[in-house]
């Protein structure tokens, strides 16, 4: 594809930074290259025609990690490293408050649970007893118990098979839409360019500056190449320890008089669900199906959305009828053999910020501050 003079001299002509992806991560780090270079040109490359990732299809989980997740964690990583991942997580969810606005992102802080069914009575024992360890373990953060038990909810919410709660009242929600939007406008208000509908394939770094290849052939040189698009990084870091990971979502219909509030986590983090308002979203089912859920490709299955189905209807709001349905979608996200992201130089030119693991809502704002840092490292 060729560019006319007028769109090459405009958009594509004299770039010293350019990102993959206007995700979360992506714009925080133009956002922060902007505060440093106030007269470079900075351009962030986005193959959708609005943001493809999970920046905006996740849930809206203000959230920093449920007692079954932490203690799952601690089998993979140090306690240390575990502390230093959720510090970072409490950290970035300050910072994306603190940049697009309490309200503007309608953040609510109604608290969280883990819920558990008889099925999980395992899981449920192990956390219960972890319970006084992990309440140690984050009091030099919070400064008091973060996790207790909360049974007596069970009820108010409208439950079936669940049998027990564990509340933590740190974590919050936001509207991802609301949140996305305001970050894309602080881009304009910053004369950071966003061009929509360009893919990137591949890069080849040299001394001096960088040549970044597109689907549709063409090359663009950059002076520096900052790589932010998560879960679609391997096709461009197909060495690095990042796969994709599809999340499936639904969502319902206005239901009158709905019980529950708040964010909820079920089966170590693989479901969960909250209310937007008076409708309920519920997501995840990975675990029914890894192997095809390894994908970069946006769409629905139906061995997940029927278990889907199968956890609303039986359990989360049996009192509802009937079909309630309003639509569904997939994100996808970024994981790894642990959860920690990547930040770090790729090459001489070239930097990324990939693998939030499931938690970029959290992650993403300083991740893409530490991206955007590295560049005077």
């Amino acid at each position: 594809m060729k560019h006319s003079f007028w769109e090459n001299e405009q958009w594509f002509k004299d770039i010293n930074f350019a990102i993959i992806g206007s995700g979360i991560v992506g714009i925080n780090c133009a956002l922060r290259l902007r505060e440093k270079h106030p007269k470079a040109k900075i351009v962030i490359f986005e193959k959708g025609y609005i943001p493809s990732g999970a920046s905006s299809k996740n849930a809206g989980f203000a959230c920093f990690g449920s007692p079954s997740e932490i203690l799952n964690d601690f089998n993979t990583m140090s306690e240390d490293d575990v502390f230093d991942l959720i510090q970072k997580r409490i950290k970035g969810l300050e910072k994306l408050k603190k940049t697009c606005g309490v309200e503007t992102i309608d953040y609510q802080e109604y608290g969280s649970y883990e819920v558990f069914s008889k099925s999980d009575q395992n899981l449920f024992e192990k956390c219960l007893e972890s319970l006084p360890k992990l309440n140690q373990f984050l009091h030099p953060i919070f400064k008091e118990d973060c996790y207790i038990l909360k049974n007596e909810k069970i009820k108010d919410f409208g439950f079936n098979q669940i049998e027990s709660m564990i509340f933590n009242k740190f974590e919050g929600q936001i509207d991802t839409g609301k949140m996305i939007k305001k970050l894309i406008q602080l881009c304009f208000e910053k004369d950071v360019q966003i061009i929509n509908g360009i893919e990137i394939e591949k890069f080849t770094d040299h001394q001096a500056f960088c040549e970044i290849h597109t689907k549709e052939n063409t090359v663009i040189k950059v002076d520096h190449l900052f790589i932010a698009n998560n879960g679609f990084a391997k096709t461009i870091l197909p060495e690095y320890d990042i796969s994709p990971a599809r999340a499936q979502v639904l969502i319902s219909k206005p239901i009158e008089n709905l019980k529950l509030k708040g964010t909820f986590h079920m089966d170590e983090g693989y479901y969960y669900f909250r209310n937007i308002g008076d409708r309920i979203l519920l997501g995840g089912g990975r675990n029914l199906d890894f192997e095809n859920e390894t994908t970069t490709k946006l769409e629905v299955t139906n061995i997940i959305q029927e278990k889907l189905n199968e956890i609303l209807y039986q359990k989360i709001a049996p009192y509802i009828l009937g079909d309630n349905i309003d639509y569904s979608w997939a994100g996808i996200m970024g994981v790894g053999k642990i959860k920690k992201p990547i930040v770090q130089k790729v090459s001489n030119n070239v930097y990324c910020g990939v693998r939030m693991g499931g938690m970029g809502v959290a992650l993403g704002s300083n991740t893409g501050v530490e991206l955007a840092d590295l560049l005077s490292k």
